[in-house]
């Protein structure tokens, strides 16, 4: 998803979000705080006008999507964003992945990936501050800290990919 920004003097900022597919989202935010959206079919089309709302509620809307009310549990991973580059995530362990069967130890994640353990679910059972010893099972979903880059590569090695960087 790329973000496009343009300053529009004395009127504000537009933002465009690249969607899916061709179309982009266009908002508009005034420097008396309203916010236009609009919906552009693709990048040469004119721009179709959703709806307006003003800075009160947009503020409200945001802290919606963003999840702070309510964050919808998805079935591959689950991620809260704590800053820029920091996440709190879920990441499934797959009976194939290369993680089944050391311990928090033996798998070096803090050291080779950058991600802390924090918990691990394991059925009905939450393994809070798992220590070095606990074992990864297959379908344990570990709770992990780290930089998005970090948790990303764990998806990768949790889902029964490698990790070309470290070898894990």
């Amino acid at each position: 998803m790329t973000v496009y920004e343009a300053d529009l003097p004395g009127v504000g900022k537009k933002f465009e979000v690249e969607l899916d597919d061709e179309r982009r989202l266009v908002i508009v935010i005034h420097n008396t705080g309203r916010r236009e959206l609009f919906v552009r079919a693709d990048p040469d089309a004119d721009a179709e006008k959703l709806f307006e709302v003003s800075d009160r509620l947009a503020r409200q809307v945001g802290t919606i999507l963003e999840g702070a009310y309510f964050q919808p549990i998805r079935t591959e991973t689950i991620d809260t964003v704590l800053s820029d580059d920091t996440l709190i995530e879920w990441a499934r362990v797959q009976p194939e992945s290369s993680l089944v069967g050391g311990t928090l130890a033996e798998t070096r994640l803090r050291q080779e990936l950058g991600v802390s353990v924090i918990a691990v679910q394991r059925g009905e059972e939450t393994i809070t501050n798992p220590g070095p010893e606990t074992r990864i099972e297959p379908d344990d979903t570990l709770v992990v800290l780290g930089s998005q880059t970090a948790c990303r590569r764990l998806d990768d090695l949790a889902a029964g990919g490698t990790d070309g960087e470290s070898g894990a």
